[in-house]
C-alpha cells in the first residue's frame, strides 16, 4: 500500500511539477491541434478568404501609416492642427503631388519604356551576334575543349527554357488580370482605412489589450512596442535609401549619358526595396542596354553603380538604417531566399520586417520561458 501511495507522489513530482515536461506537452497539444485542424481544411476555407480579401489594403496601408504619421504628428505637435485636420491636408499634399507627377513624369517614363520594347528585338539581336562572335573565336574553342562543353546542347537548353517561360506567361494572363483587378480593388480601399488608421491608431494597442490577461499586459506591450519600432525603423529607412539610390543612379545615368535612364533609375529604386537581392536585379537591364551602345558605355555604367553602391553602403545607409535590426547580412539573404521560395514576391519584400518581428517574439518567449522553467537558474547555482 505504501508503494502505491509513493508512485502518483514521484509522478507529481518529476513530471507534473517539472516545467520544462509541462512546456513539451503543451507544445505537444498544440501539434495535435494543428494536424486535427490541418484534416478538415474546411474550416480555415472563410478565415483564408478573408485574409486574402483585406491582406493586400491593410499591408498597403501599414506601410502608408509608417510613412505619414510622423507628418501628422508634426502637424498635431507643432502646429495645433486638430488630427483629422491634418490627415485631410496630407491627403491633398499628396494628391497634388501625384497630380504632378502624372502630368510630367509619367509621359517621360511612358515615352522612355515604349522605346525600350520596341528596341528590346534589335538589342536581343545585338547580343546574339556578339555571341556567335565569341563562339566562332578562337580562344573560345579552346575553352570549350577544356572545360568539355558542347555550346549546341546550352543553346539547345536556353532556347527550350525560353520557350517553356513564354508558354507560361501565356497561361498565367488570366492570373495577370485576376491579381490586377486585387490590386486596383486594394489601393481603392486603402485611403479609407489609412485615414481611420491615421486618426485612431494611437488607440490601437489599449484596445487589444483587453484580450490580454492583466499579468501578461505589461510584458506583452513591451513586445508590442519594440515590434512597432522595428518595422516603423525598417519600412521608413528603406524606401528613404530606395528613393537615394534611385535619384543617384539617375543623375548618374544623366551623366554619362546612358538611354532610358529614368526608367531603369525608377526599376532600381523599386527593386532596391530588397536587401542585397535587389541591386543584383537592378543592374541586368542597365548592363544590357550599356553593352548593347558600347564597351566604353559598359564601363561608365559599371563606375556609376559601383560609385553608388559605395555612397549608399558607406553614408546613406550608416546614417538612415543605423544598426537599429541588428540581423547579420547572411541572416537577411537566407531569410530573403526562403521567404521567396515559401511566399513568392510579397515573401520576399516581407522577408526582413517579418523576420525582425518573429526575432522579437521569440526573443520574449525565451526569456519567458528562461524565468518561468528555472532550468538556467539551476545551472548557475550548480557553476557557483
Amino acid at each position: 500500500m505504501d508503494r502505491l501511495q509513493v508512485w502518483p507522489e514521484k509522478f507529481k513530482k518529476f513530471f507534473l511539477n517539472n516545467r520544462f515536461v509541462v512546456s513539451l506537452l503543451i507544445v505537444l497539444l498544440i501539434g495535435i491541434n494543428v494536424l486535427v485542424f490541418s484534416k478538415v481544411p474546411f474550416v480555415f476555407k472563410p478565415v483564408s478568404v478573408l485574409l486574402n480579401t483585406v491582406a493586400a489594403p491593410l499591408l498597403l496601408s501599414g506601410i502608408s501609416y509608417y510613412l505619414l504619421n510622423p507628418l501628422v504628428d508634426r502637424l498635431e505637435r507643432r502646429f495645433r492642427i486638430r488630427r483629422a485636420y491634418g490627415i485631410v491636408i496630407l491627403y491633398l499634399l499628396i494628391a497634388g503631388i501625384v497630380t504632378l507627377i502624372l502630368l510630367t513624369v509619367i509621359p517621360i517614363i511612358r515615352s522612355q519604356l515604349v522605346g525600350l520594347i520596341d528596341n528590346f528585338p534589335k538589342y536581343s539581336a545585338e547580343i546574339q551576334e556578339q555571341f556567335v562572335r565569341l563562339t566562332g573565336s578562337e580562344l573560345f574553342g579552346q575553352i570549350q575543349e577544356n572545360v568539355g562543353t558542347d555550346i549546341k546542347d546550352i543553346t539547345s537548353k536556353v532556347t527550350t527554357w525560353g520557350t517553356t517561360f513564354l508558354n507560361n506567361a501565356v497561361s498565367g494572363v488570366g492570373n495577370f488580370v485576376g491579381a490586377l483587378t486585387e490590386i486596383i480593388l486594394a489601393v481603392a480601399t486603402t485611403p479609407f482605412i489609412l485615414f481611420y488608421l491615421l486618426r485612431d491608431g494611437k488607440k490601437l494597442p489599449d484596445y487589444l489589450m483587453r484580450f490580454i490577461p492583466t499579468a501578461l499586459r505589461p510584458q506583452t506591450r513591451e513586445v508590442m512596442s519594440e515590434m512597432n519600432s522595428q518595422v516603423a525603423s525598417y519600412i521608413r529607412g528603406q524606401i528613404i535609401v530606395s528613393c537615394c539610390i534611385g535619384f543617384l543612379l539617375y543623375i548618374g545615368y544623366l551623366i554619362i549619358g546612358l538611354e532610358y535612364s529614368l526608367v531603369l533609375a525608377i526599376v532600381a529604386a523599386c527593386t532596391a526595396v530588397v536587401p542585397y537581392l535587389g541591386p543584383a536585379i537592378a543592374i541586368t537591364p542597365a548592363l544590357i542596354v550599356a553593352l548593347v551602345t558600347s564597351p566604353f558605355m559598359l564601363l561608365k555604367m559599371v563606375f556609376v553603380w559601383t560609385a553608388v553602391q559605395l555612397i549608399e553602403g558607406k553614408f546613406i545607409s550608416p546614417q538612415i538604417m543605423g544598426k537599429s535590426l541588428k540581423v547579420h547580412p547572411i541572416t537577411i539573404i537566407f531569410v530573403i531566399i526562403f521567404a521567396g521560395k515559401m511566399f513568392g514576391v510579397l515573401g520576399i519584400i516581407l522577408a526582413v520586417p517579418g523576420y525582425a518581428v518573429l526575432k522579437v517574439v521569440v526573443t520574449h518567449v525565451f526569456q519567458w520561458f528562461r524565468l518561468r522553467s528555472g532550468l538556467y537558474q539551476q545551472i548557475t547555482e550548480n557553476k557557483e
